[in-house]
C-alpha cells in the first residue's frame, strides 16, 4: 500500500528498469543456474537490488528448495513455499519485496530460444496460462528435483565434455523440466491449430508495436493479412478476437506502469499510443470501471 502519499519501496519514478540478459564471466551463453544473490547480480550494472521492480528480458524458473519466498510477478503476489517453481516470462516485472528472505531456490535463467524447437513450441502452447505457480504432488515434485539435480550437475561440469555437447546436453534436461513445467501449470490437449503462423505472427507484431497501434487492420496491412484472418487466427488461439486481444495487451502495461512507476497517468497513455489523456482515461475506465488514478490508489 501506499504511505504518506509515496508509491511503495521498488517503484520506479520513469519507467520499469530492464534487464537484459548476460552470460555469467567464462560461460557459454544460453543458461545461468543462479542463487538469488546471483540472480540479483543479473542487474547489478543497473544497481537493482531484488526487493526493486525490474522487467527480465528473459526466461526465470525459482525453484524453491527450503524456506519460504515472497514474491510478484506483475499484479500478483506469491509466497512461495519447499518444492514450489514459479516460471517468469520475458517482459514481466519481477519483484522480491523482503529480497531473498529465508528462502533457499535456485533460478533458472534462460534467453528465448535457447531450449529445443520441439520445446519451444509446447512453451508457446503454455504462453497465456494464467497462473505459473506451479505445486507439485510430491512424486512429481520428487521427480522435478531429481531432474534438476542432474541439470545442475551438468552446468557445474563445463569442460568435461566438449563444449558443444555441453551445451546440447544442458538444453535436453533443462527440455525435460519445461514439458513437466507446462504440463502442470495447464495441460493442453490436441495440436496447435492451422491458424498459429498467423496468429503467431500476429502476437509478434501487437509486441512490438502496441505502443503506436491499436487498430487490427494496421497489423493486418503489415502482416500481409486481412483483419477477418487474425481475428479468426486469434481466436482460435485464445477464444477471443484479435482486437481484443490488443486491448488487453495495451491495458497489461498501462497497469504495469501505473502500479510499479510513479509516472503522471496522462504520461502512461503516451507511451501507449494514445494521443489524448482524456482517450486513456476513457479506454481505462471502459476495461475497468475506474480510472487510472483509482486503479493506482488501489496498490
Amino acid at each position: 500500500m501506499k504511505r504518506n502519499g509515496q508509491l511503495p519501496d521498488g517503484v520506479a519514478a520513469s519507467g520499469i528498469p530492464a534487464v537484459p540478459y548476460r552470460p555469467s564471466p567464462g560461460r557459454p551463453p544460453g543458461l545461468e543456474i543462479l542463487d538469488l544473490p546471483g540472480l540479483a547480480a543479473q542487474g547489478r550494472e543497473r544497481d537493482l537490488p531484488l526487493s526493486a521492480s525490474a522487467r527480465p528480458a528473459f526466461h526465470l524458473i525459482v525453484a524453491v528448495r527450503d524456506g519460504q519466498l515472497e514474491c510478484s510477478v506483475d499484479f500478483t503476489s506469491y509466497s512461495l513455499g519447499a518444492g514450489d517453481w514459479l516460471w517468469v516470462w520475458p517482459g514481466q516485472v519481477l519483484r522480491f519485496p523482503d529480497g531473498p528472505g529465508d528462502g533457499d531456490a535456485t533460478v533458472l535463467v534462460f534467453p528465448t530460444g535457447f531450449p529445443t524447437a520441439a520445446t519451444d513450441v509446447l512453451i508457446r502452447d503454455g504462453e497465456h496460462v494464467a497462473c505459473r505457480l506451479i505445486r507439485p504432488d510430491p512424486p512429481r515434485r520428487a521427480a522435478l528435483s531429481r531432474i534438476l539435480d542432474s541439470l545442475t550437475e551438468e552446468y557445474g561440469c563445463l569442460g568435461d565434455l566438449k563444449l558443444e555437447a555441453h551445451i546440447e546436453a544442458l538444453r535436453d534436461l533443462l527440455s525435460v523440466i519445461l514439458i513437466r513445467l507446462v504440463h502442470l501449470a495447464g495441460p493442453r490437449h490436441g495440436t496447435r491449430s492451422d491458424s498459429s503462423e498467423p496468429f503467431e505472427r500476429f502476437r509478434q507484431a501487437v509486441e512490438e508495436g502496441f505502443r503506436v497501434t491499436h487498430r487490427v487492420e494496421d497489423y493486418a496491412v503489415r502482416l500481409g493479412y486481412s483483419a477477418r484472418t487474425l481475428t479468426r487466427a486469434t481466436r482460435a488461439a485464445l477464444g477471443c478476437g484479435a482486437k481484443r486481444y490488443i486491448d488487453d495487451r495495451v491495458m497489461l502495461e498501462a497497469k504495469r506502469l501505473l502500479i510499479h512507476t510513479s509516472l503522471p497517468p496522462a504520461a502512461i497513455g503516451e507511451r501507449i499510443g494514445f494521443t489524448h489523456p482524456t482517450a486513456f482515461s476513457a479506454f481505462f475506465r471502459q476495461h475497468t470501471g475506474m480510472t487510472p488514478t483509482g486503479f493506482r490508489s488501489l496498490t
